[in-house]
């Protein structure tokens, strides 16, 4: 089992078994505890119904976040309604949190770029497949509203894989040097595609990384959503009041294939994945709300009832809407359209006219 000897020291607030440490618990109210439930469900009902529509060819290739309901609905849950967030292609969770309109996401994976045409008063940058693409830009946005003067944050995910990237170490080093209102989220799911954590750095934890740029970095457990949640809001907390940016490594593991076109048996056994399965982030939340007096059979159905109603709601509507155009190849790579672009588009139709 790939674990760091230096999770002894992760930051914890709910064990494997919903019990709260040391007296730890945010206090949230119940209504932002069955919030967060909703969030996580919602997450793995959609992913659960993704993956039956790819498997009927009614959905392209996708990234699964299952595993991922805690880290995703916990970082996501602690941002404003001014901060922005920059996410990378396994987000499910952060984007049902901040509202992000379910037929969105499944219009994008189902091949259509209008999916990532965000509502204007949702502050989301476009999902970026390029690996570590995303951090430079989140960087640079921070640099630019703290020039402005104003108090955004910028929050953005990544994977474990992203931290052996240019554009990772491009990026933390602005933001140690100009000291920018980020909050770096490593969502550590133990595997880059196929490659082990250990076989990608010899670092202790990849948290450590963000003290050679001049900021600290946290190690926690990404499948505890409540720890998740105070550490973020922590980290957006200084960097809100100026003090800089922070990285928080989100321990958690990858219960599905890296996306549906990959077979993770070729990389890992079935007995590692048995014991992350105990780990369940859903299943420790249910438990720690059972031990509050909030979970019962009946609040159950009724979530699960509500996610399902939405899931279908949405299903249809992305099934409905138009298939993308010819022209989207090229409309959206700048605010104007420059002339050698105009010309393509030209040459591309008679092209596609005479081959009818």
């Amino acid at each position: 089992m790939p674990v760091s000897p230096e999770t002894k020291n992760m930051f914890r607030i709910l064990d494997d078994e919903g019990r709260v440490i040391e007296k730890k618990d945010p206090g949230l109210s119940r209504s932002q505890l069955e919030n967060i439930y909703l969030s996580m469900i919602t997450t793995r009902l959609v992913d659960i119904k993704s993956l039956k529509l790819q498997r009927q060819g009614r959905l392209g290739t996708f990234a699964q976040s299952l595993g991922h309901e805690a880290c995703q609905v916990g970082s996501a849950l602690a941002l404003k309604k001014e901060d922005w967030f920059f996410p990378y292609f396994r987000d499910l969770g952060a984007y049902i949190t901040l509202g992000l309109p379910l037929e969105l996401y499944f219009v994008y994976w189902m091949g259509n770029e209008m999916g990532m045409s965000i509502p204007s008063e949702l502050n989301i940058f476009p999902l970026a497949v390029p690996v570590a693409s995303q951090i430079p830009h989140a960087v640079g946005a921070a640099m630019a509203a703290k020039i402005r003067g104003d108090k955004s944050v910028f929050l953005t995910t990544f994977g474990d894989g992203a931290t052996s990237e240019g554009d990772f170490h491009e990026a933390l080093n602005f933001a140690g040097v100009y000291k920018t209102p980020n909050v770096f989220v490593c969502f550590n799911n133990q595997y880059a595609i196929s490659l082990p954590r250990d076989k990608q750095t010899a670092s202790k934890t990849l948290a450590e990384k963000a003290e050679a740029y001049g900021f600290p970095g946290k190690l926690v457990d990404g499948n505890d959503v409540l720890a998740m949640y105070v550490t973020t809001k922590q980290a957006l907390d200084k960097a809100r009041k100026g003090g800089g940016p922070s990285m928080i490594e989100a321990f958690t593991y990858r219960m599905s294939d890296h996306t549906t076109s990959d077979d993770a048996t070729k990389y890992r056994s079935e007995e590692e994945t048995k014991i992350w399965e105990k780990k369940d982030p859903v299943l420790r939340f249910k438990k720690y709300l059972q031990n509050k007096a909030i979970w019962d059979n009946q609040f159950e159905e009724r979530i699960t009832q509500k996610a399902n109603e939405n899931i279908e709601k949405a299903v249809k509507q992305a099934e409905a809407m138009p298939p993308p155009k010819i022209e989207d190849l090229f409309v959206f790579t700048y605010k104007k359209m420059p002339s050698h672009l105009k010309e393509q588009i030209d040459e591309l139709k008679i092209f596609l006219k005479e081959k009818k």
